[in-house]
């Protein structure tokens, strides 16, 4: 009979809580617009366009010929 008086107030102040947790989501519009974040993983943020595997690999190599073309032009800048 003893525990009753423990958990009273413990069901009490878990129900004052879940209450006032419940008022500040609406508060907040946590519910406002339920379906957005689910669909939202569906689409692109930004339109970007589809790029193949080998035009990714032409862009690397470009950048790549680029790094080691500003690379010979220090060597020769310092070298004089």
């Amino acid at each position: 009979m003893s525990v009753i008086y423990i958990l009273i107030p413990i069901a009490i102040v878990f129900t004052s809580v879940a209450i006032y947790l419940f008022f500040w989501a609406v508060k907040t519009e946590q519910f406002d617009d339920l379906e957005k974040q689910g669909m939202s993983i569906l689409f692109d943020d930004e339109a970007k366009s589809p790029t193949t595997d080998a035009q990714a690999s032409e862009q690397q190599a470009k950048q790549n010929s680029d790094q080691s073309s500003n690379i010979e032009q220090q060597q020769n800048k310092s070298a004089d």
